[in-house]
């Protein structure tokens, strides 16, 4: 399979996973897993810093790749074939995009905010 084609399934693959976490028949340890591979996919924070070579690249490239994976491996597997047959017809919309964005922003700075408030206590 060429790269084009993998990153196109794996685009798929992860909206799949957004239907699945918007449906009520998931677990809620699945939906909070996707949401920590969704986080760690946009933070800017890695476990492995990326000016390192080599390796800084390297661990976006298996622990979001594994995570995906995982959380596909978590939600049920009649969901998630209901919820690859949706993605396949939807798009993501502009608003979609712009929602997420905005909850991971909360989300980071939810955690900044808890970080920086026990560092002066």
């Amino acid at each position: 399979m060429k790269w084009k084609e993998k990153a196109g399934r794996l685009r798929a693959e992860v909206y799949a996973l957004y239907i699945a976490f918007k449906d009520p028949r998931t677990p809620w340890y699945a939906r909070g897993f996707i949401i920590l591979i969704v986080a760690y996919a946009l933070s800017p924070v890695d476990l492995v810093p990326d000016f390192i070579p080599v390796l800084g690249y390297l661990d976006d490239l298996v622990i979001v790749p594994a995570g995906i994976y995982l959380a596909l491996k978590m939600v049920p597997a009649e969901v998630l074939e209901e919820c690859r047959q949706k993605a396949k017809k939807q798009t993501v919309s502009t608003k979609s995009r712009w929602m997420a964005a905005a909850v991971i922003i909360c989300i980071w700075l939810l955690v900044l905010y808890l970080i920086v408030r026990i560092i002066w206590l």
